[in-house]
């Protein structure tokens, strides 16, 4: 059986890293598509596009993180 010789402030430091990143690209995704909208007069489109690759990119990122905190496990 493994020892497990993981602190416990690194998987807290693991839990924010995933909410700043997810939070982070979702509102950065919904601001840039109003700003789209607003520009371009197409008023919920963008946002909905925004948003979806917004949480895409956040979901990606949250699991390279993931992917990197148990790299160490092999």
């Amino acid at each position: 059986m493994r020892k497990n010789n993981r602190n416990p402030f690194q998987a807290m430091a693991l839990m924010s890293a995933i909410v700043s990143q997810l939070v982070g690209s979702i509102l950065i995704g919904i601001f840039a598509g109003r700003w789209l909208d607003h520009q371009w007069g197409t008023e919920p489109i963008f946002l909905i596009i925004g948003l979806l690759i917004g949480l895409a990119a956040g979901t990606y990122a949250m699991l390279v993180s993931i992917r990197h905190f148990f790299s160490g496990d092999k």
